[in-house]
C-alpha cells in the first residue's frame, strides 16, 4: 500500500515519536512511505491534492534513529506526491503545536485530508471526527460517568463558586492546547491567587476548571484504542503508566513524569466501553485515554503517543499491529472498489 504521514513539520520530529515508529513498520512491511509537513499540501489547477513529501532511501530499518536520520537528511526521496493516488492518510500532526504564527497549519491536514476521501483515500482519524475534537469541549461529550466534574467560562466569579462548590482542591487549564501546559492546581489556601492564575489560563481563550481527582497524585495510565477497542498484541495492552514527581501536578514526561509498566484492570476496560460508541461513531482509528482511577483525564485523538513506551514495557512491537489493521482496511477498500464511507472503515 501507499501510506502519508502528516507531521506538523519533519524538521522537529524525534526518533522517538509514535509517527516515526509506524512509518518505519509500514516500510520495514513492505509499504511505500511518504511523510508531510502541516504546510506542505496543495490543491492543484486539475482538482487533485499533492503534497511535498520525504520518504527514506532504504527498504528496512532496524532503529527509528537511523530512519528519521535519513528522512531529515540529504539523501532522503524528496518529490511531489499525488494525495488522491495514496491509499492511506494520517493525520498525525497535534494543532495545539501550531498556536499563534502558524494557527493556519492547525486543521491543513483536516481541510485537504477531507477533501482527499472523496477519492477513496482512507483518511485516520477521520477529517469530519477531528473538527469536533480541535479543543478539549470535545472531551465534555462524553458520558458524565467518566468525566471529573467540570465548568468551562472567562468568568471569575463562576470559577471562584465552583471552587467553593468543590470545597477541595481544583484543577484550571486552557480549553485550547496539550501536554500539561498552563496547568494549575489550586489548593483551598490558594485561592487568594485564583485571580491571577485564572488570568494567566485565560490569555488564551476560555478556562477548564475541573475536579481533582486524588488519584492523580500516583499518576496517570495511557490506554491506546485501535478501532474503538482496547489495542492488544498478542496477549498485551498497549498502556503504560506516567507518575508524577516532586509537586508538579502534571504527569506528562516533558514535565518531569517517569514511565512505569501499566497494569490494565476491569476499570480501565469499562472506562473504554463506555466511550467506545462516540468514537466509532466520529471515525477515530486511533485513540490514546489518559485514565486517572476511574475516570478520564483527557481522550487524545490528535497524534497519541507513547506506543515506544508500550512496546518498551510489553516487549511487543504494537507499530506492527497498527500497520496490519490498516492493511486489511486496505483490502476493504479493493474488494469495494473505494466505495464505502471513510467514518465506518476509519474503525472497522
Amino acid at each position: 500500500m501507499r501510506i502519508g504521514f502528516v507531521v506538523n513539520d519533519i524538521r522537529t520530529e524525534e526518533p522517538g515519536y509514535t509517527t516515526m515508529r509506524l512509518a518505519m513498520a509500514a516500510l520495514n512491511r513492505g509499504h511505500e512511505v511518504w511523510l508531510m509537513g502541516a504546510g506542505d499540501f496543495a490543491y492543484d489547477a486539475d482538482e487533485s491534492i499533492r503534497a511535498r513529501a520525504r520518504s527514506v532511501p532504504r527498504t528496512k530499518y532496524k532503529s527509528s534513529e537511523t530512519f528519521l536520520a535519513d528522512l531529515q537528511g540529504k539523501r532522503a526521496k524528496a518529490d511531489r506526491v499525488t494525495v488522491d493516488d495514496l491509499d492511506i492518510l494520517m493525520l498525525r500532526n497535534d494543532p495545539s503545536i501550531d498556536t499563534g504564527l502558524r494557527a493556519w497549519a492547525q486543521a491543513s491536514g483536516i481541510v485537504f485530508g477531507r477533501v482527499a476521501m472523496r477519492h477513496g483515500v482512507i483518511v485516520l482519524n477521520d477529517p469530519n471526527g477531528l473538527t469536533k475534537a480541535l479543543n478539549k469541549m470535545y472531551f465534555q461529550l462524553f458520558p458524565e460517568e467518566v468525566r471529573p466534574r467540570t465548568i468551562i467560562t472567562r468568568d471569575r466569579e463562576e470559577i471562584r463558586e465552583f471552587g467553593n462548590e468543590q470545597g477541595a482542591n481544583i484543577v484550571l487549564k486552557p480549553l485550547q492546547g496539550s501536554g500539561g501546559t498552563g496547568v494549575f492546581l489550586v489548593r483551598p489556601e490558594d485561592r487568594s491567587n485564583l485571580n491571577q492564575m485564572i488570568d494567566s489560563v485565560s490569555r488564551d481563550g476560555y478556562v477548564i476548571a475541573q475536579e481533582y481527582l486524588p488519584e492523580a497524585e500516583h499518576g496517570d495510565t495511557r490506554l491506546f484504542l485501535m478501532n474503538g477497542l482496547p489495542l492488544r498484541h498478542k496477549g498485551k495492552y498497549a498502556a503504560f503508566r506516567r507518575v508524577r514527581t516532586g509537586d508538579d501536578i502534571r504527569s506528562n514526561i516533558h514535565a518531569g513524569g517517569k514511565l512505569r509498566q501499566a497494569e490494565i484492570t476491569d476499570v480501565h476496560l469499562r472506562i473504554a466501553e463506555i466511550v467506545r460508541p462516540k468514537l466509532v461513531q466520529d471515525g477515530m482509528f486511533l485513540v490514546g485515554l489518559d485514565i486517572v482511577g476511574d475516570k478520564l483525564m483527557e481522550i487524545n485523538v490528535f497524534s497519541p503517543g507513547g506506543l515506544g513506551s508500550a512496546q518498551k514495557f510489553e516487549k511487543v512491537n504494537f507499530p506492527h499491529a497498527v500497520i496490519e489493521a490498516l492493511e486489511r482496511k486496505v483490502d476493504y477498500m479493493a474488494f469495494y472498489k473505494r466505495d464505502f464511507d471513510n467514518t465506518d472503515m476509519a474503525t472497522l
